[in-house]
């Protein structure tokens, strides 16, 4: 089996605990082109399939994962005349790669790691480097810690980490939060996933004689019972990488000025990753980053794959291209007098207000979350002195 070995950043006592960590991923397609897709919480190498299947015109793995001394796969491949290869593995903590027991060892900079001991193990020098929500985080910071080796970044659905990461509160997404945490089978797992990942009326399409939705619900069983629910380790330690993630002004300047092209694509009905962190991420990254939004939700790459694969490709063959990045940011160019003057009156800009609304958000609910355990507390007080 194709596996990768990744250094273990814990430093125990505890022998078990500082033992390699294996990384299991899968390569697809031929050619000097290279791809490295790093996917989201809670999926598997496999969850790219439609953009593996649009970059290299196969989605049948390459057989005979050894790696040769010229850093080339050995053994028959599967060249879908795109002159595109591409990696996909996963990630630590999901599917056939290593579950750490603790939380310390999922972070989106120990994840990088993983991602760049692939690159390594590979004998992959550069490569376009594309994340998805969670995996977009790790690619960040991949391309933060060795930025020569990016060839370009596309960020899809991501937000900045912490709280970010929460999901615009209404009553379909404490719905979908109830039951993802209630589900213990592929099935109720299956039926939450698509709930999350969808729009409803996608999933209310007809294909032939079936809804999309029970032609998918199908799909993700087979794959959730294929590859084993997550296990809680897991879960917690990637639900901690994301919590844990942020980037600095220096490290979005690092990514800004390295001199590749940056495309984040985004669902604009995602209720998971909400898509103004994404609009903000690409302002800062300004002049590099293209803004792509696109109708559709947390998984925009299979519900509108033609669109995403070809802003994909784009950005590969303007990457090759070396287009100037002038000619490739779609957001209006500004004016540094008019920001000036705007800031000299001391008016707050649309990325400040939107960031204090998000603080204040955040606060709500840690204050709900406090009166609720106040009056649960407050409950048992009183029956106590009743008794």
């Amino acid at each position: 089996m194709p596996f990768c070995e990744a250094p273990n950043d814990e430093n125990s006592s505890d022998p078990a605990l500082n033992n390699t960590i294996q990384i299991f991923y899968r390569t697809y397609g031929r050619g000097p082109t290279k791809v490295l897709l790093i996917i989201g919480l809670a999926g598997t190498h496999d969850s790219w399939g439609p953009q593996i299947k649009g970059l290299t015109g196969t989605d049948r793995a390459n057989e005979g994962e050894t790696i040769a001394g010229d850093g080339k796969p050995d053994g028959a491949g599967n060249d879908g005349g795109r002159g595109v290869e591409v990696c996909a593995f996963d990630n630590r903590g999901m599917g056939r790669s290593s579950v750490p027991t603790r939380k310390s060892q999922y972070t989106t900079e120990i994840m990088a790691k993983d991602a760049i001991a692939v690159l390594d193990h590979l004998g992959w020098k550069k490569a376009h480097v594309f994340g998805h929500s969670m995996g977009a985080m790790i690619a960040c910071k991949l391309a933060v810690m060795v930025p020569d080796r990016v060839l370009s970044l596309a960020l899809l659905n991501v937000t900045g980490g912490g709280f970010e990461c929460f999901p615009k509160f209404d009553r379909q997404t404490l719905s979908i939060a109830i039951r993802f945490l209630r589900a213990k089978t592929p099935e109720q797992r299956a039926a939450v996933d698509l709930d999350t990942h969808y729009t409803k009326e996608y999933l209310d399409e007809c294909v032939g004689s079936n809804t999309r939705r029970s032609i998918l619900y199908q799909e993700y069983v087979k794959g959730i019972t294929a590859t084993g629910m997550q296990s809680n380790l897991g879960f917690d330690g990637q639900v901690n990488a994301c919590w844990t993630h942020k980037m600095t002004g220096t490290e979005i300047e690092l990514i800004r000025t390295s001199g590749f092209l940056v495309s984040i694509i985004h669902g604009r009905q995602d209720v998971i990753a909400q898509v103004s962190h994404a609009k903000r991420l690409a302002e800062k990254l300004q002049p590099v980053a293209r803004m792509v939004e696109l109708h559709g939700g947390h998984m925009v790459s299979h519900e509108r794959t033609e669109e995403v694969n070809q802003a994909l490709l784009d950005l590969i063959k303007a990457s090759e291209k070396k287009i100037n990045p002038q000619d490739w940011t779609n957001f209006l160019k500004r004016s540094s007098e008019s920001t000036t003057t705007r800031m000299s009156f001391g008016e707050i800009t649309d990325g400040e207000r939107t960031v204090f609304i998000e603080k204040l958000y955040v606060c709500l609910l840690h204050l709900f979350s406090l009166l609720v355990i106040a009056l649960k507390y407050g409950r048992r007080a009183l029956q106590s002195v009743k008794l």
